[in-house]
């Protein structure tokens, strides 16, 4: 997907939430405001973390060694 076609992508998905919040009684600026809110907060939370996924290496499992005895029989 290049730039443009996540672009693309990205506005009509925002046109989408614009008028479903419309038609439900919002005032298109309230809903314009609260995007751009949530853009702010998501901007903010990627300051602070970057990339995400390396906190998951922590959680990480390693796997047992091969030194159990059906192991040791194998080999």
């Amino acid at each position: 997907m290049t730039m443009n076609d996540w672009r693309a992508e990205l506005r009509l998905e925002l046109e989408k939430l614009v008028d479903a919040a419309v038609v439900a009684g919002a005032r298109q600026q309230d809903a314009y405001d609260a995007i751009l809110d949530e853009i702010g907060q998501l901007r903010l939370a990627y300051e602070r973390d970057p990339d995400p996924a390396n906190d998951i290496s922590e959680q990480v499992i390693e796997e047992p060694s091969n030194n159990w005895p059906a192991a040791e029989k194998a080999q």
